[in-house]
């Protein structure tokens, strides 16, 4: 699956702000907006944000 979609089904879930997520996850409260405007995010940033979501679990709402 896309990292932004990822990305943004788990904000959709747990109802946290972009700023928050990309703050919290890569020291970079723009990485959200930024993907949705186009970055390619590096390999290793990607690896990150996928370990990341896969230890947050899956959201069930």
């Amino acid at each position: 699956m896309h990292l932004l979609t990822r990305i943004q089904r788990h904000l959709r879930c747990t109802g946290m702000p972009p700023a928050r997520f990309g703050r919290e996850v890569v020291g970079d409260p723009r990485f959200v907006f930024d993907l949705r405007n186009g970055r390619e995010p590096r390999g290793d940033m990607t690896a990150r944000v996928h370990a990341w979501l896969d230890a947050q679990g899956e959201c069930v709402r």
